[in-house]
């Protein structure tokens, strides 16, 4: 346990920050999901817009610090490549 102020400080602000950073993570995942569940139904207007929702969100975490930025680049890099397949279909 903490024994001087400082660190019973650090332990507050660390369950403040972890709850934002887990806010932000879960926001991302829903709008991933809304881009793949789109996909998965074979709606390319559906699945383009979701994609564009979900960019700034990806890059909202890039920026904030919650997820690498090459992470981020890869996953909208295969969403945009897995949307731009189904107008080929």
């Amino acid at each position: 346990m903490a024994n001087t102020a400082s660190a019973r400080k650090r332990i507050r602000q660390t369950e403040r920050r972890t709850a934002r950073n887990k806010a932000r993570k879960s926001r991302v995942r829903n709008f991933v999901k809304k881009v793949e569940a789109a996909i998965a139904g074979g709606d390319q207007a559906q699945a383009d817009a979701a994609l564009r929702a979900a960019q700034p969100e990806l890059q909202r975490a890039v920026g904030k610090g919650v997820m690498h930025r090459n992470t981020v680049a890869r996953r909208l890099s295969r969403l945009s490549a897995r949307v731009k397949a189904l107008a080929a279909v």
